[in-house]
């Protein structure tokens, strides 16, 4: 994949920048350390030019080849890979089967080869005899549920897991991210879906967005986040802009206090 940068002429208009032969370098330089060893939580996420998040019910669908390729590589910069239940039960997750030489990169940095799973679930209405639970590799996975879960699934969660309960009758985002935080899942990566994403928006969770636009339109009437109700409005400014074919790539950062 060789992205460019598109930079801003004197004009205001977009042109193209030097060629960049790996894109993730764009992103790994990211500064991700949060004050008292909080989460830096970022989303990578893939739309279409209509907001559209899949295509009959397949993000998939909507991802172009240099966009599939990145979104691999991203998972090298993370301690934690998150997902939504909806996410998993659709797609399934295994092994994440990092290149080579990503791989080589998280080691020499004394990190494991490659990052965590976790799975946010209120319901805790899982496959559990499918990858990563049935056989994981490394360490367990992460189930991240809250306290209202059926009790007979809590159990078989805890034999096959590492569960965190986050919260009463809902997953709470805050705790969650408190939660992983301590286990030393200091930079968490979240890979949808739109509902978990709306809410780690809501309750300020969110510090990076990762946005690729495909040029596609005529996708499902999804967004890539779902707001609850009562949610409010967050700000993110835009950080760097690659571009690969008609495929752009987007990088947001929220503005924290102080900042």
């Amino acid at each position: 994949m060789l992205a460019s940068i598109l930079e801003r002429s004197i004009v205001e208009f977009l042109r193209t920048g030097e060629q960049v032969p790996d894109p993730l370098a764009a992103y790994s330089s990211v500064d991700r350390t949060r004050p008292l060893g909080a989460c830096w939580v970022m989303a990578n996420m893939v739309g279409g030019l209509d907001g559209s998040a899949a295509v009959g019910g397949r993000v998939a669908e909507l991802s172009t080849a240099p966009d599939a390729k990145l979104f691999v590589s991203m998972r090298t910069l993370a301690d934690v890979v998150l997902v939504g239940a909806e996410t998993v039960r659709r797609k399934g997750y295994g092994g994440f089967s990092l290149p080579e030489p990503r791989v080589a990169a998280r080691t020499a940095a004394g990190k494991p080869a490659e990052p965590a799973f976790a799975v946010v679930t209120r319901s805790l209405d899982l496959d559990w005899s499918a990858v990563p639970f049935a056989s994981p590799l490394g360490e367990k996975p992460v189930v991240i549920t809250c306290e209202a879960a059926d009790p007979g699934r809590m159990d078989r969660a805890r034999e096959l897991a590492d569960v965190i309960v986050a919260g009463g009758n809902r997953v709470d985002p805050v705790e969650a991210m408190a939660q992983l935080a301590l286990r030393g899942h200091h930079v968490v990566l979240c890979e949808g879906g739109p509902t978990w994403l709306g809410q780690l928006v809501a309750t300020d969770q969110l510090d990076e967005l990762c946005l690729t636009i495909s040029p596609l339109m005529g996708g499902d009437p999804l967004p890539i986040s779902v707001s609850p109700p009562g949610g409010h409005l967050v700000h993110l400014s835009l950080q760097h802009v690659l571009a690969e074919g008609g495929t752009l790539f987007l990088r947001y950062e929220r503005q924290h206090d102080g900042q």
